[in-house]
């Protein structure tokens, strides 16, 4: 199981408040030196609480640990997410607090795994609520309408060999997509209910996404947000790759 880091960050911050208020209102010599631990509260009470609100409301960094969004993210991307695409949520519950958008059909979007809510993925949002999603010899069908694709040619960015690069339209967004030449892919037809969405990886023959158990369709609660820009890239075999310092997440 997941380190639940906004779990952590929230007690961190609760307790380092309340050892510094109560000595604050039980000490009555001001001047007087303050027992280390209260110092220590203090001092990092602050500090805890504007990591808190920019993580919880504003923005969080994630890291990509795996192949499956390739190529629009590499392994090694550390990118920003936007965490009120999507309406305030209170960390650790993600309880929304007020609404300000919705996920839309083609965003690529940070969840939590239904089935280990402490274990964070990212794909792109194929279908809403209430759509009904096929996917049969690597086309992609919504509402029985065959989604826009063109097929550039051999992906030649490494890491993915034997693998085409495509075009690909979903609502608003263009973006590109991997087909692995000599790999099935997971095929099916998937009837979102409300509430719901589901995601797909851009590399369409090596992701475990919305067409696996244990995936499977993500619940709204689950939604953390909205991945906007790679900030950095940084991994064992090319470290770093200066190209993709901030660029847009398409």
């Amino acid at each position: 199981m997941g380190i639940d880091f906004s779990l952590i960050l929230v007690v961190a911050t609760v307790i380092c408040g309340v050892i510094w208020g109560i000595h604050s209102l039980v000490s009555r010599d001001a001047g007087a030196a303050k027992p280390v631990v209260v110092e220590y509260a203090r001092s990092f009470f602050p500090i805890l609480l504007v990591v808190l609100i920019v993580r919880s409301f504003l923005f969080e960094p994630f890291r990509i640990p795996s192949s499956s969004m390739m190529p629009t993210l590499l392994v090694g991307d550390f990118i920003f997410v936007n965490k009120y695409a999507y309406g305030l949520r209170l960390p650790v519950t993600n309880t929304k607090i007020y609404p300000i958008g919705d996920p839309a059909r083609g965003d690529v979007v940070v969840f939590k795994l239904p089935s280990n809510p402490s274990t964070n993925y990212i794909k792109r949002l194929v279908g809403l609520p209430g759509d009904t999603i096929r996917y049969e010899k690597k086309r992609l069908y919504i509402n029985d309408v065959l989604v826009s694709r063109e097929i550039d040619g051999e992906y030649t960015g490494g890491g993915q060999p034997d693998s085409l690069r495509a075009t690909e339209i979903l609502g608003s967004h263009e973006h590109d997509i991997l087909l692995m030449k000599n790999r099935r892919s997971r095929e099916g037809t998937y009837v979102v209910p409300p509430g719901h969405y589901f995601m797909m990886g851009d590399n369409r023959d090596n992701s475990k996404d919305s067409r696996y158990q244990g995936v499977g369709l993500i619940p709204d609660t689950f939604i953390v947000g909205k991945a906007v820009r790679i900030w950095m890239n940084w991994d064992m075999e090319h470290a770093p790759r200066w190209s993709r310092i901030g660029n847009p997440i398409l």
